[in-house]
């Protein structure tokens, strides 16, 4: 049997889970900043910034069960791009788990958008 309301309580752990990570994006700057590959145009920390703004919308949009679909996709765009620009490397030699985990959760957010009728 199926329970909406388990559903939504996930979606909203989801959200609270991404808009966190977006947080720390703002408050872990330099030290994140870090993490950007030298091939990426610009400054390291406008990437954080852009990112962390990213996660926080697409939280947002998963609470507020509003353009929900679009955030989701977008999302899991986002997370993807990270596992191939950031995690695909350390992953390669012997270090796997962030890739594991933003495969994970852009599936996961490709879930959420997929059932979504907004």
């Amino acid at each position: 049997m199926r329970s909406p309301l388990a559903t939504r309580l996930a979606e909203i752990i989801f959200a609270g889970a991404i808009g966190f990570f977006g947080v720390l994006h703002f408050m872990h700057v330099d030290l994140m900043s870090g993490m950007i590959p030298d091939h990426m145009p610009g400054d390291g920390t406008v990437w954080i910034y852009i990112t962390g703004g990213g996660l926080i919308a697409a939280a947002l949009a998963i609470i507020i069960n509003k353009l929900k679909t679009p955030a989701c996709y977008l999302l899991a765009i986002m997370l993807l791009i990270f596992v191939f620009t950031l995690h695909l490397q350390p992953a390669l030699e012997g270090n796997p788990g962030s890739l594991l985990k933003d495969t994970a959760l852009a599936m996961a957010a490709i879930i959420i958008g997929n059932r979504s009728s907004k």
